[in-house]
């Protein structure tokens, strides 16, 4: 199972992640989870948010460059090994991760891992088969709610 996010190019300044983060909020798009990777020259802010679309839209309306992309959300055991499973799921499909980020819910019995893979559908066939559960856009949104 894929879902979608938000990936966002900007320059990196100060307040530039405010203004992102004002735009949604005015607009009323929650955003459940993100993560922030800079160069020296910009930046890549990558979320997931209650509806893609309109965030997408709102944030091309401020000026701002936003892509849509599919990435697997699994969630696994807030626990020392959660992670390590996962992994040798992914390591024995032969899947690349290109990048992933977490978040943690239900008081730290829970977390969800978002992966980027070079096969979304491989990665997320393989942890499946394995037990795992990959989430869909509402389950992640309301589980970083949580």
């Amino acid at each position: 199972m894929q879902i979608r996010q938000i990936s966002i190019y900007l320059q990196n300044q100060p307040g530039q992640l405010s203004q992102i983060c004002r735009a949604l909020a005015d607009a009323g798009i929650n955003i459940a989870t993100l993560s922030l990777a800079d160069t020296s020259d910009f930046g890549i802010v990558r979320m997931i948010v209650d509806d893609h679309e309109r965030a997408k839209d709102v944030l091309a309306a401020a000026g701002y460059v936003a892509n849509v992309s599919e990435v697997v959300a699994v969630c696994v055991p807030d626990r020392p090994g959660g992670m390590a499973g996962v992994m040798q799921v992914l390591d024995r499909a032969g899947v690349d991760i290109e990048y992933s980020y977490a978040f943690a819910f239900h008081k730290g019995e829970k977390a969800v891992l978002v992966f980027r893979f070079d096969d979304n559908a491989a990665a997320a066939k393989a942890l499946a088969d394995a037990g795992y559960m990959t989430l869909n856009e509402e389950e992640a949104v309301a589980s970083a709610a949580q």
